[in-house]
C-alpha cells in the first residue's frame, strides 16, 4: 500500500494534510524518516510512526454498536440533519453500513458494519431476531384497551397498506402511556404504524436491544465494537 494512502486510512487526515506531515519529516517507517507518499509499505508487518505513535489500519471486518441520539439521520450523506457516522471515530467510517435504520427522532441501539453478508443476516426477516422497543404514546390507554392490544398484537395485525398480518409480537404496558414492544421483523415504520392501527400516536421511541445486544455501559452518542459472541449470534 502507498504510504500516503495508509496515512489517510490510519488518521482520517486528508491526502493534502498527509502530504504536509510527510514533507515535514514527521513520518518514519521502521525507524527511517520517509517523505515520499508513493513509498510502498506492508501495512501488516511495517511499523509506521507519527509523532511517537505507531499507526495501524483496520484489517478484516468491523462490527459496531452505536447508542443513537435523537437528531441524527441514518444515511450516508447529510440532508437536514447530521449523520450517525459523525459520532463514530474509526478509520474509513464511511465504509460502514447500517443494519435497520432508525428515524431522526428515534434513539437507541444501532448496528453498523462493513460486512455486507452479516448485515443481511441481522435484517433478514427469515431469522426473526428480536428487537425491543420502548415507546411513549400520545394518548393514555385504559386497562381494557391495553388487554385488547396485547391480544391482537400477539396474534398479528394487518397494517394499513399491507395484505399480510404482522408476525406475532409481545406488547406490555408500564403505565397508560408507556409500553414495551418486542418485534421479530422490521417493516417500514412498524412500531408507529402498529400504534396508529389502534388510533394512537408514538411520541417517543427508543430501541433498547437487538438480539442479545443491549446498550448497557453506553451513553447517547457513544459506540463500541461488538464482542465475538455478539457478532456470532447473527
Amino acid at each position: 500500500m502507498r504510504l500516503d494512502k495508509f496515512l489517510s486510512k490510519a488518521t482520517e487526515l486528508s491526502r493534502n494534510d498527509c502530504k504536509k506531515i510527510l514533507h515535514r519529516g514527521e513520518i518514519s517507517v521502521n525507524g527511517d524518516i520517509v517523505k515520499d507518499g508513493s513509498f510502498h509499505i506492508d501495512e501488516v508487518n511495517d511499523e509506521v510512526d507519527w509523532a511517537g505513535e505507531v499507526l495501524s489500519v483496520a484489517t478484516g471486518n468491523r462490527y459496531l454498536l452505536l447508542y443513537k441520539p435523537e437528531g441524527f439521520e441514518c444515511t450516508l450523506k447529510a440532508k437536514e440533519y447530521p449523520i450517525v457516522t459523525d459520532l463514530i471515530a474509526v478509520p474509513e467510517v464511511l465504509s460502514l453500513r447500517i443494519a435497520g435504520r432508525l428515524d431522526v427522532d428515534t434513539t437507541g441501539a444501532l448496528l453498523l458494519s462493513d460486512d455486507g453478508a452479516w448485515l443481511h443476516r441481522v435484517t433478514s426477516p427469515k431469522r426473526h431476531q428480536p428487537k425491543v422497543y420502548e415507546l411513549t404514546l400520545a394518548d393514555g390507554v385504559n386497562q381494557d384497551t391495553q388487554e385488547r392490544m396485547i391480544k391482537e398484537i400477539a396474534k398479528g395485525i394487518i397494517l394499513e397498506g399491507e395484505k399480510d398480518k404482522t408476525r406475532p409480537a409481545t406488547l406490555s404496558f408500564v403505565d397508560d402511556t408507556h409500553a414495551t414492544l418486542t418485534l421479530t421483523e422490521g417493516k417500514y415504520h412498524q412500531v408507529k404504524r402498529m400504534m396508529a392501527h389502534f388510533g394512537n400516536k408514538v411520541v417517543e421511541l427508543h430501541r433498547a436491544s437487538i438480539g442479545t445486544i443491549t446498550l448497557d455501559g453506553l451513553e447517547k452518542g457513544e459506540s463500541r465494537f461488538l464482542t465475538d459472541d455478539e457478532i456470532g449470534q447473527f
